[in-house]
């Protein structure tokens, strides 16, 4: 099911630890991945593949120079904003503010290949106006995370890199169990491009 709903990917970081690990000029993001339904494709591309069939519009925040990402992000018909600044506070200021007309945002890391399309389901049905949505595996909460339409501003107002953090100290916050470790899983080294739930 498609929804009025915004997904903003945040596709901005060095991924340096990544590259710590494996060498070479290969950005994590660009890394080939074999998903959860066996097809191998670069991380990125698994997120965009499963956003793209629940949202109306995707806005992939990534750095000038990561052409390729960008490349990727066109193909899965995502605008595009090119943002000089790793913070996820800014990226997702720059977001919003190119994507205000929306019933909320669900903020996507682009380097969670593994989250089921259900689960981008359920968070973005259980948007409302004044909440945030977090989905949660085994008691850990994980991404992506929903924000209702009354966070618009707030989130514009963000800069660095603490992110939404700070919204979460007097926000509603609801809590979505899901059956997906998906949620948790993000690949910051070369060993987990291995799913192994």
């Amino acid at each position: 099911m498609i929804h009025d709903v915004c997904a903003i990917v945040l596709a901005a970081g060095q991924g340096s630890r990544y590259r710590a690990v494996a060498g070479g000029d290969l950005h994590k993001l660009l890394a080939p991945c074999q998903g959860r339904d066996a097809i191998v494709r670069p991380v990125l591309e698994h997120v965009l593949v499963g956003l793209s069939e629940v949202v109306v519009k995707c806005l992939l925040i990534t750095r000038p120079e990561l052409v390729d990402v960008s490349r990727l992000g066109r193909r899965y018909g995502c605008e595009v904003l090119l943002l000089d600044s790793p913070g996820m506070g800014d990226s997702l200021a720059a977001a919003v503010a190119a994507a205000p007309d929306y019933r909320g945002w669900v903020v996507a890391l682009g380097d969670m290949p593994f989250i089921l399309p259900g689960t981008l389901d359920q968070v973005i049905d259980s948007l409302q106006d004044d909440a945030i949505s977090v989905p949660v595996y085994q008691g850990q909460r994980g991404h992506p995370v929903g924000f209702g339409r009354s966070f618009g501003s707030a989130l514009m107002s963000l800069t660095g890199d603490q992110g939404a953090k700070r919204l979460f100290q007097t926000a509603r916050v609801q809590t979505i169990e899901v059956d997906d470790p998906g949620v948790l899983w993000d690949v910051d080294v070369p060993e987990a491009l291995v799913f192994k739930y």
